[in-house]
């Protein structure tokens, strides 16, 4: 049989796809840039609030700032009903002016507590978004070019990581902390081009009479009824597991490459470039992930596939923060080796992006979406608070990391439970 040409795509899916991907992008560089600039916003802040700041009062603080961040974006769920009702280009716009603006505010914080509240706000925004851009990239691409779509749309989180690395390493390392902030607010003007550019999918469209007579929560009510409740309960507790590793798992590996670094008095080395250098390996390894995994999810089964990625996190977490953060000799070499695994196995979030939309119709996608990659945040809060707590107890980051890789068997187990879409086109 010959090759099937692939459907062409018109100006509005392209111009959808970017913005959708330019959002996520920059999402993930906001999300990341407390991670990279924490140990210094916090030495700066903690005094002036009269607090500790050694590294248990970083540690702890930092978990709890960490934590209130997951809360908000918990709330993102909300996002899901006015998109159902209103559109996903709206909200899409909504979401985007709103992370920009309390992500910029960070930077004029003088206290903890002010830091804490304008990232709190910042989460709900950053959410969103991710449910906003993934159910329009769904919806509005043809079925046989949606679900790599999902996979590179999703690289855009990750290309975030690197433009916050490559930020920390010529702005922050010059600047300091509060211009990380300020570069944040940059994503506001993507809401120009989304404005004129983009306009609604037509399977939401032709719907959207209809949806607009329903009530604000509605479509979260249909979530629960007998014929999505248990694919919505499993589907949340899947991205709590990736939630769990990606916060544990990622955010600390600046901190922990300050710790190996200060614990083996490695001299000759310029610890922000250093981090930098590391969150760009990270992002790269991690963009690799998401590139090759539409074609395994195709091959495989979405659950097979998201297996792979799980073990692939549960392993670099394990062994990286278990064992190499504690070697006496080399650490530091080894420590990268297992960054890069962790940053492929980070990918798995690129599996919600082609998964979710697939099992919910359209009058419920938007609010399905935002439910399962929100609501698992207000549990994934108090896991991270409590490694913060436990780097603060065991004044050492590696093993409250490291026990956070129970998470993905846990996940593991949950995965037979997966309503399986292998093989299946989007729902109208």
């Amino acid at each position: 049989m010959p090759e099937q040409t692939p459907t062409p795509l018109t100006k509005n899916q392209w111009r959808g796809f970017f913005a959708s991907w330019g959002g996520w992008a920059l999402d993930g560089m906001d999300s990341y840039i407390f991670a990279l600039v924490m140990v210094p916003a916090l030495k700066d802040l903690l005094p002036r609030s009269g607090l500790r700041s050694d590294l248990g009062g970083v540690g702890y603080y930092g978990g709890l700032l960490f934590a209130l961040f997951l809360v908000g974006w918990g709330c993102a769920f909300l996002w899901g009903p006015i998109a159902d009702k209103y559109g996903r280009v709206r909200t899409l716009m909504l979401t985007i002016l709103w992370y920009s603006l309390f992500t910029f505010l960070c930077c004029i914080s003088t206290r903890v507590w002010q830091l804490a509240i304008f990232r709190f706000l910042a989460g709900i925004g950053i959410g969103g978004e991710w449910a906003m851009g993934g159910t329009f990239v769904a919806e509005e691409w043809p079925e046989d070019r949606r679900k790599m779509a999902a996979g590179w749309m999703h690289t855009g989180y990750y290309v975030g990581f690197f433009l916050a690395a490559l930020a920390n390493y010529q702005i922050g390392a010059r600047f300091g902390w509060r211009w990380m902030f300020a570069i944040g607010g940059l994503p506001a003007l993507l809401v120009s081009f989304i404005r004129y550019g983009v306009k609604e999918p037509k399977i939401w469209a032709n719907k959207a009479d209809q949806v607009r007579t329903w009530s604000m929560m509605r479509p979260l009510a249909v979530l629960f009824s007998p014929e999505f409740r248990k694919r919505t309960i499993v589907n949340s507790l899947l991205v709590l597991v990736s939630i769990i590793g990606l916060w544990a798992g990622s955010v600390y590996v600046p901190a922990a490459f300050t710790d190996i670094i200060n614990r083996n008095k490695i001299a000759g080395l310029n610890v922000t470039h250093l981090i930098s250098l590391s969150t760009m390996l990270l992002a790269v390894a991690t963009i690799m992930g998401c590139i090759v995994l539409p074609p395994l999810a195709e091959r495989f089964g979405r659950r097979v596939t998201l297996g792979l990625y799980f073990v692939c996190m549960l392993l670099s977490i394990a062994v990286g923060f278990g064992y190499v953060f504690y070697l006496p000799t080399d650490p530091l070499k080894w420590f990268v080796v297992c960054l890069f695994f962790l940053g492929l196995g980070g990918a798995n979030f690129a599996m919600y992006t082609l998964w979710l939309p697939e099992q919910y119709p359209t009058e419920c996608r938007g609010s399905a979406f935002a439910f399962a990659t929100s609501v698992g945040r207000f549990a994934g809060a108090g896991f991270t608070f409590l490694v913060g707590a436990g780097v603060a107890h065991y004044h050492t980051i590696g093993k409250p990391v490291a026990y956070t890789a129970i998470a993905f068997v846990v996940g593991l187990l949950l995965l037979p439970f997966g309503h399986e879409t292998k093989g299946k086109v989007l729902p109208a």
